[in-house]
C-alpha cells in the first residue's frame, strides 16, 4: 500500500509533517519513493533531499489519470515504502477539463460525491491510486470543533478513506486533551472516527523559509542535513509507527494502486529505456547519444524528474551546467535546455557572467535547438528588471524585456501551436502550467532591434500559443517565442503526457 498526506486545507504543515515521515523512514535505512500531487517544483526537491531519488508529480491535468497509476506503479516497484503528499485541502481541485470529459472515478457514482468539482484534487489521486489519507489538522485555533471538521471530511465523500488525522500546532497538554476529548466524543457518536497517528506540538524552529513562489529552494538552503535529522527526531516522537509503517509498505505482489477504471490514455505511457549499442551508446528511432546542456544551479533548478529520465531513455546525455558560476558551456553539446526557476533573485550574478551569456547567444544563433521554459525565457531575453526596478542585461537572443511585479500568474493551461515548428505542428494543443510575477513590457521590432544592436536578427517570432485558462469566461492570451530551432515559453510541460515533444527535441538535437 502507500498512504496520501493531505491538509484540510493550505498551510496546515503537511510538507512538514511528509519531510519528517521521510527523514524517519530514511533514517531507519529504508528505501522511500515519494511522490507530490499537483504541478509543484519545490516541494519535490525537499523530498529528493531527504530519499536521495527523484519524487514524481502526479498530475492528470499535465498528464492523464493514466499516466498518474503507471508513473506511481512504475517507481513503487524499487523502493520499500512510498508516500504521497497532497496539494492544498483534500478536496481542493478544478472543473474538469474538456480533454478529460472521459475520466471518471468512483466516487462520482456516489450520491454524496463532489468530485466533478475536485479533478486533480489530492482526493482525486487518492481514489486513482485506491490509497487511504492520512488528514493533517491545523489546531491552532481550535479545541471542541475539530469533531465538526474531521466529521465533515470523513462524510463529504465516503469513497475517500480517511486513515488517519495528525494533530498539527497543538499549544500545549491540556490544549492536546481537549483536542483528543471532541474526537472521542465523535467516536462514541458515529463509532467511525479516524484514529489520532500523529500529534506534533508547535515548532516555531522547525520552518521553512518562503518568498513570493513559495518555499525557497534547496540549493539556497545551510544546514539541511540537520534540519532533517531534527525533523526525524520529532516523526519518531510524535507518530504512531505501528500503525503507520504497514501503510507505508509498498505491495510487492503487483496490486498496488487497485487501477479500476483508470480514464484517459495517453499517447505513450512511460517510455522505455533506449537499447545499447555495440560501442556503447544508446539508439532510439533513428537517435545515437547526444548530449544536451541542461542548466541546474540556484537560478534553473524547476525540472520534472520525468523530463529528464525521458530525454535519457530517449538518447540524451544530459550535461548539468551553471549560467550562475560557469564560464562557458559544456563541450560538444547538440542542445540547450533551460528550465524555471529564480533568474530575478540572481540577475546581477547572471548578468555578470558576460562570457557565457555571449556563449548561450553565439550558440542558439549557430542553430543549436533551444528549449527554454518561464524562468529559461527571462533568461534568454535582452533585459531582466527584478522587483526593485533595476535592469540586468541577459543572454538577448528574445526582443524583448521582462519584468518582476506584484501580479502573479498562476495556473493551468491549454495551448493551441498557432504556427508551425520542428517541436509542434500547428493546431496542436498541450496542456501546461503558468507559475510567475514577471511579464514582457517590451518587445522590439526585429528590424529595431538589428538597428540598435548591429547584429543580424535572428529568425525569432511571437506568438507561438494561444492559451486558455480553466475559467472558461477568460479571455483567450498569445504566448511564447519560436524560431527553426528555438521554442521559449512561460508554459511548464509534462512532457510524460507528450512524449513526441521530446523525442522530436532530441531528433532535432541529434542533427545539429
Amino acid at each position: 500500500m502507500s498512504l496520501v498526506i493531505a491538509g484540510e486545507r493550505s498551510g496546515v504543515g503537511k510538507t512538514t509533517v511528509t519531510l519528517a515521515l521521510l527523514a524517519a523512514l530514511r533514517r531507519r535505512g529504508l528505501q522511500v519513493q515519494s511522490f507530490k500531487v499537483g504541478p509543484d517544483y519545490i516541494d519535490p526537491m525537499f523530498h529528493q533531499a531527504v530519499t536521495g531519488r527523484p519524487c514524481r508529480n502526479l498530475d492528470p491535468i499535465l498528464t492523464s489519470p493514466r499516466y498518474v497509476q503507471t508513473c506511481f506503479h512504475t517507481h513503487t516497484q524499487t523502493a520499500d515504502y512510498a508516500l504521497i503528499e497532497g496539494v492544498m485541502g483534500l478536496f481542493d481541485g478544478v472543473e474538469i477539463p474538456g480533454r478529460c470529459q472521459k475520466s471518471k472515478v468512483k466516487s462520482q457514482k456516489s450520491k454524496s460525491s463532489a468530485m466533478a468539482a475536485a479533478y486533480a484534487s489530492t482526493a482525486h489521486i487518492a481514489q486513482l491510486l485506491n490509497l487511504p489519507v492520512l488528514l493533517v489538522l491545523d489546531c491552532r485555533h481550535l479545541s471542541g470543533s475539530i469533531a465538526a471538521i474531521v466529521d465533515g471530511y470523513q462524510q463529504f465523500d465516503p469513497d475517500v478513506q480517511i486513515a488517519g488525522v495528525v494533530l498539527n500546532r497543538v499549544g500545549s497538554d491540556r490544549h492536546r486533551q481537549l483536542l483528543t476529548q471532541a474526537l472521542d466524543y465523535l467516536q462514541a457518536r458515529q463509532g467511525n472516527a479516524p484514529p489520532v497517528l500523529g500529534v506534533i506540538h508547535r515548532q516555531a524552529e522547525l520552518t521553512i523559509p518562503d518568498r513570493h513562489l513559495g518555499l525557497v529552494p534547496t540549493a539556497e538552503l545551510d544546514d539541511l542535513p540537520r534540519f532533517f535529522d531534527r525533523l526525524a527526531d520529532l516523526a519518531e516522537q510524535c507518530f504512531d509507527w505501528d500503525v503507520l509503517l504497514p501503510l507505508f509498505k509498498v505491495n510487492t505482489d503487483g496490486s498496488e494502486g487497485g487501477f479500476d477504471n483508470p480514464g484517459v490514455d495517453t499517447p505513450s505511457l512511460m517510455v522505455q529505456p533506449a537499447p545499447t549499442l555495440a560501442d556503447g551508446s544508446f539508439f532510439y528511432p533513428g537517435v545515437r547519444l547526444v548530449a544536451i546542456a541542461v542548466a541546474y544551479d540556484r537560478a534553473f533548478s524547476f525540472y520534472y524528474a520525468d523530463n529528464l529520465d525521458l530525454l535519457r531513455q530517449l538518447g540524451a546525455d544530459l550535461c548539468f551546467w551553471s549560467p550562475l558560476q560557469d564560464a562557458t558551456l559544456p563541450a560538444n553539446i547538440q542542445g540547450l535546455y533551460f528550465g524555471g526557476g529564480f533568474p530575478e533573485m540572481f540577475a546581477p550574478a547572471l548578468e555578470h557572467n558576460q562570457a557565457v551569456r555571449r556563449a548561450v547567444q553565439a550558440a542558439i544563433r549557430a542553430g543549436m535547438p533551444t528549449y527554454a521554459e518561464c524562468g529559461g525565457l527571462m533568461y534568454l531575453a535582452e533585459r531582466l528588471i527584478d522587483f526593485e526596478q533595476r535592469a540586468w542585461e541577459m543572454v538577448g537572443v528574445l526582443p524583448c524585456t521582462v519584468a518582476m511585479g506584484d501580479r502573479l500568474v498562476l495556473g493551468y493551461r491549454q495551448a493551441t501551436a498557432l504556427h508551425p515548428t520542428t517541436l509542434i505542428a500547428t493546431g496542436e494543443t498541450v496542456w501546461g502550467h503558468e507559475f510567475h510575477r514577471s511579464a514582457i513590457i517590451q518587445e522590439e521590432s526585429m528590424g529595431a532591434r538589428a538597428a540598435n544592436t548591429g547584429a543580424q536578427p535572428l529568425p525569432i517570432a511571437y506568438p507561438l500559443w494561444q492559451t486558455q485558462s480553466l475559467n472558461p469566461d477568460a479571455k483567450p492570451q498569445r504566448e511564447g517565442w519560436y524560431g527553426d530551432r528555438l521554442l521559449a515559453t512561460y508554459l511548464h510541460l509534462h512532457w510524460g503526457q507528450y512524449p513526441h515533444l521530446a523525442q522530436r527535441f532530441v531528433q532535432q538535437c541529434a542533427a545539429y
